[in-house]
Parts: structure tokens; sequence; C-alpha cells
């Protein structure tokens, strides 16, 4: 069992006291290797984990501009819903050392938030579609259950279809419909 006091546990803990928030942190022993796995550890749905993904955006004389992606663990991010959500023309998924280097967590525990520096947050919307979600809590063992909505909070994510499911077929192939619901409640 991992120690509470660990240095990226307190970070996330302190992240959310400042905003009038309290965590439950849970150790989780079972492995969490896939969303699927966690879920059944959890006693929650695969839809319900949050996959706090990193990607990043070159910037000039090779710095990288990290972008963490909060997905649903039945959801894929689509890079081209990514690029025109952030306005990036050029997104990859970041490598474990960029993780680390860019967000202070190994790749196994990236929270939501508690990063050491300004780092851009996306969240899936199909989140929202349930009352609680469970994340990652700062190392690969720890994670806390969470509403959507003071997830988003908490991350001061940008609520958005970044996910290929976040876009449904609508009568024939070539009909596409989106379901979006922006931070405001409205559904559009």
């Amino acid at each position: 069992m991992s120690d509470l006091w660990h240095p990226g546990i307190q970070r996330v803990l302190e992240v959310a006291s400042r905003k009038g928030v309290a965590l439950d942190v849970r150790y989780v022993t079972a492995s969490r290797h896939t969303p699927e796995e966690g879920a059944t550890a959890l006693g929650a749905d695969p839809g319900q984990i949050v996959k706090s993904l990193v990607f990043v955006a070159p910037r000039p004389k090779g710095r990288l501009l990290p972008i963490v992606c909060l997905v649903s663990g039945r959801n894929q991010v689509d890079l081209g819903s990514l690029a025109a959500v952030t306005g990036e023309v050029e997104i990859r998924l970041a490598t474990a050392m960029e993780v680390s280097d860019l967000t202070g967590y190994s790749i196994a525990g990236v929270p939501p938030f508690g990063y050491d520096r300004d780092v851009r947050i996306v969240m899936d919307q199909d989140l929202a579609r349930y009352q609680w979600v469970w994340a990652a809590a700062g190392i690969d063992t720890a994670v806390f259950r969470v509403a959507p909505r003071v997830l988003q909070t908490l991350s001061n994510a940008v609520v958005s279809p970044v996910s290929a499911a976040s876009w449904i077929r609508a009568g024939s192939a070539s009909q596409l419909e989106p379901r979006l619901q922006v931070a405001t409640g409205f559904s559009l």
C-alpha cells in the first residue's frame, strides 16, 4: 500500500483543498493497466474511468506545449477534434519522458490537475453522462471518485467533444450528428 503523503498525491489534495473540495483517495492494488481492469477493480463502468492523456504541440526552439485530455475510458481521442478545440495545427501523443517532464507525474499516475506548470486541459464531454468518475490521484495505485462537474472545476477544463465516440451516426453513413454539451449546461 502506498503512503498518502506521497508528493504526487499531496499536490492533488492541495489543489482540491484550495478549491474547497475534499477528495477521498483510495488505493487499488489490482491491475489498472486498462480502463476495463480499473473499472473491475473499482466496481465501476469502464466509461467512468478518466484517462489523463498527455498530448504536446510544438513551440519555437524545441519547446512543447502540454495538453491534457481527460477522456472517458470507453473513448479514444480524435486528434482532428482535439486540434480544432485547441486551435493547434500539430498535436501528438507525448512520450513517457515528456509526460513526466511536462506534468511532474509518471505516465501511469497522471491526475487531471495538480501540475508543476500551466497545462491546457480538455475534458471529454462523455464523462458528464456519469454521476461519478474515477481519476488517478498522482501515483499509479491511487485514485479518487469525483462528480464530472467538480472534476471540470478542479481541473479548469474546457469540456468538448474530443473523442471519436462523441459523434454518433444519424441515418446514413454520410451523416454525422454532433452531440455537444457546453459548460453552461445547454445542449447544442
